[in-house]
């Protein structure tokens, strides 16, 4: 059944609204006669002519230069075979959002239906005019081999087959730390490698190239050791025939410091792992289920290092961390190839960067107090914001230095913040958010979950591991609905009205009637509201019976907030609550405040929303960067309005003199780096990028980040509570399903800081 949903949520994903991953978007306006004339004809002749005066003007005047070609023939598809192009296709659209998102890369995937050598590489070579790089996917071995060789040396752009280099050169950064870790000599470790089709030979090749000795290989495929009495190898397998005819993977594997695992799963035993020398170091990279579970692995051996290619295990050899960067660096400078040095530049990059220090915005992604170079950190994690920057220079660099770079990079500062910008356009704080929330799941109650919509997000939130959701509803109604979902998990289910309830309704009452009974609540009161569902969620979190909850999909904000506001209230020393959108801009992630609770907010009340603002940028790993916006800047109107802003900055930049804050400030200066810089040189947001806008009103606030959402289509997470004593979150009025499961991340991060702080508070005796 549960494999029925997947299959079912997979064709749903690629088929709506639009089928399929990618599109092509405009980079120049179109509005205008005189625009599409520019574009087309008679403009489109000037750039026509320049370019056959000199071809290599192609790429000052079109794409070229940031568009990669994701090419297959469909032979080898991830764990499927030989599937044909058109059904590799769903893969190369794949690998095309990952350059886009990862490194600000355009792609074509282009599927080509022959399985010839030749007419394969010819097809290539006749469109290779059209890209920059050619990255080559999913063929088959020993085919794969041949065809990249030749089309690396007759092209005169870079070329790379993935599938072969991108686990080489991510397994060998892994294998420079792991053998530090492990204090022993590269040209001295015994290797058994399990597997000899492409991607194991690629990482010989590469292990070799490091210090590996060809002797001290041992290669296994499915009929054995690779030896010299095989008459079956291909030419590059023979490279590698140092075993014994005869030899098991069990008796290779005795007192071997490495094992290289590009095979099937389970095919590595406890016994073979005991038998490894000391410090064994063990890449089981087979997907989805490695050469030995992780969990036996580590309770074998104390002393072992280890990698596999899954993300829920320490040191994922993950080959998003190597081809877009590579590709990157390559394109930036026109490299004529991907050439030995340039891999090898980027395995180094890697291999340096996982021994640096970790920002906490990787810290938070994966849940750890602090990551730091050891045996469960070899290797950098996906989600690194650093890697553009450190990997596509490195790449850039070889090139330049081998020669095969055309247009060498003189300022490398200028081009690390033009690789900072490029990574703006990606929506990584979702998955930052979510992937947080994994790491420590909490109970969160869905209020409404007798509304399809709500099931469908405490359903994807319960499958994703974000949250463990609890039901609020009518129970009839809600069980019918997970049949219609196929939501079978056992999940609790809680109608607040029936008189199974009773028991704990009245208790709640009793609570909630102590707490309120001088102001005017009266027990019957208490007892009545109970029975609403807000009321009783909002109780749950109280009392413990859950550690969070969502609400709002089908009611109005206000009549939300308000029992929020009358059950659980302010955090301790807080004196108002208000709220922040964090809005997915091509910039990067935006955090807007207030937009849900404060009509008018005062100047104190300002500088207070301010501070939780801030808090909660900094809970995403962020350095806030705040302008307090307004229609004036720096005084240039006394208006009540600005005057409050400029109130408010006072009171920040005396008690709060760290806090990168200034205002009054218009929005559009806020937002251009050129324009403050030039206009306003003296502001403490002068040569920063804004990352937060707190609004003089709700007005401003919240019409700001309904029109970014519907105008342009920019995603949101929020509003989310700020100064809450006790995670309670609200979902807008009719809120999409992706929206509810952001919230409900957010809110399962809001409960793991609030009991990370309650864990550090002094116990009073």
């Amino acid at each position: 059944m549960a494999k029925d949903k997947k299959r079912r949520e997979a064709l749903i994903y690629h088929a709506k609204p639009t089928p399929g991953k990618i599109k092509v978007v405009p980079t120049k306006k179109y509005a205008t006669q005189r625009d599409l004339s520019l574009a087309y004809s008679p403009g489109v002749a000037e750039p026509c002519l320049e370019i056959a005066k000199d071809v290599n003007n192609v790429y000052k005047y079109t794409s070229k230069g940031n568009l990669v070609a994701v090419i297959s023939n469909g032979t080898a598809v991830l764990g499927l075979g030989d599937i044909g192009p058109e059904a590799s296709k769903p893969v190369m659209e794949g690998k095309a959002l990952l350059f886009k998102i990862f490194a600000d890369i355009d792609v074509f995937d282009i599927e080509v239906d022959t399985k010839n050598i030749d007419a394969f590489i010819d097809t290539v070579k006749n469109i290779a005019p059209t890209f920059g790089g050619i990255n080559l996917e999913d063929i088959k071995a020993p085919e794969s081999f041949e065809i990249e060789r030749r089309l690396v040396e007759e092209l005169n752009i870079p070329v790379m087959h993935d599938d072969q280099h991108g686990t080489a050169i991510i397994s060998s950064a892994a294998l420079i730390n792991a053998l530090e870790l492990a204090k022993k000599k590269i040209n001295k470790v015994k290797v058994v490698v399990s597997g000899a089709g492409s991607a194991a030979l690629a990482c010989a090749n590469l292990y070799t190239a490091l210090g590996v000795k060809h002797e001290n290989i041992i290669m296994f495929d499915k009929d054995g050791v690779l030896c010299k009495e095989r008459t079956d190898l291909s030419e590059l397998q023979k490279k590698y025939t140092s075993g014994k005819q005869g030899t098991t993977l069990a008796q290779a594997m005795k007192n071997a410091d490495v094992f290289l695992g590009l095979s099937a799963g389970n095919i590595l035993s406890p016994e073979m792992l005991k038998s490894m020398a000391k410090n064994p170091i063990v890449f089981a990279m087979a997907n989805p289920v490695p050469e030995i579970d992780y969990d036996v692995a580590i309770s074998t051996r104390k002393d072992i290092i280890m990698a596999t290619g899954r993300s829920d295990h320490p040191n994922q050899v993950n080959n998003v961390l190597g081809f877009p960067y590579i590709f990157r660096g390559a394109l930036d400078v026109r490299a004529t190839k991907i050439n030995e040095a340039m891999k090898m530049a980027a395995v180094k990059a890697l291999a340096s960067l996982a021994k640096e220090s970790v920002p906490e915005q990787v810290n938070i992604a994966y849940g750890e107090t602090k990551l730091n170079f050891g045996k469960d950190y070899i290797i950098p994690k996906p989600f690194d914001p650093r890697l553009i920057t450190h990997v596509a220079p490195a790449v850039a660099k070889a090139a330049m230095e081998s020669g095969v770079a055309l247009q060498p990079i003189t300022d490398w500062g200028k081009y690390e913040e033009e690789l900072l910008e490029r990574m703006g356009s990606d929506n990584k704080m979702v998955r930052l958010l979510t992937n947080r929330a994994k790491t420590n799941p909490k109970r969160v109650v869905f209020a409404e979950a007798d509304h399809l919509e709500v099931l469908k997000a405490a359903q994807i939130a319960y499958e994703e591991g974000i949250a463990k959701p609890i039901l609020l509803g009518n129970k009839e109604v809600i069980l019918e609905l997970k049949e219609e979902l196929g939501f079978d998990a056992e999940v609790l289910i809680i109608d607040p009205k029936t008189k199974e309830e009773d028991k704990r309704r009245l208790e709640y009452a009793e609570i909630f009637w102590e707490a309120r009974r001088r102001r005017g609540i009266s027990l019957l009161d208490a007892q009545k509201w109970m029975r609403e569902r807000n009321y009783f969620a909002a109780m749950m979190v109280i009392h413990g019976d859950a550690d969070a909850m969502v609400s709002g999909y089908s009611r109005s904000y206000p009549s939300v907030v308000k029992p929020l506001m009358q059950l659980i209230g302010k955090a301790p020393g807080i004196s108002l609550i208000a709220t922040t959108n964090i809005m997915m801009t091509n910039r990067g992630p935006m955090f807007l405040s207030d937009t849900a609770i404060n009509p008018n907010p005062t100047a104190d009340d300002l500088a207070k929303i301010a501070l939780m603002t801030e808090k909660t940028v900094r809970m995403f790993g962020m350095e806030p960067v705040i302008a307090m916006v307004s229609f004036s800047n720096f005084g240039s109107s006394a208006n009540p309005s600005s005057e409050k802003v400029r109130e408010a900055v006072a009171y920040l930049h005396k008690y709060y003199p760290d806090l990168i804050v200034d205002g009054e400030i218009q929005t559009d200066f806020a937002l251009n780096p050129e324009m403050l810089q030039k206009k306003f040189p003296f502001s403490k947001l002068a040569g920063k990028k804004v990352n937060t806008l707190i609004f003089p009103n709700l007005d401003s606030a919240n019409i700001t980040y309904k029109l970014l959402k519907e105008l342009y289509k920019v995603d949101s997470v929020g509003p989310i509570m700020l100064g809450m004593e006790k995670p309670a979150h609200i979902f807008q009025l009719g809120a999409s399903v992706e929206e509810m499961v952001n919230m409900v991340a957010v809110a399962v991060v809001d409960a793991q800081e609030k009991e990370k702080r309650l864990k550090m508070m002094p116990v009073v005796k």
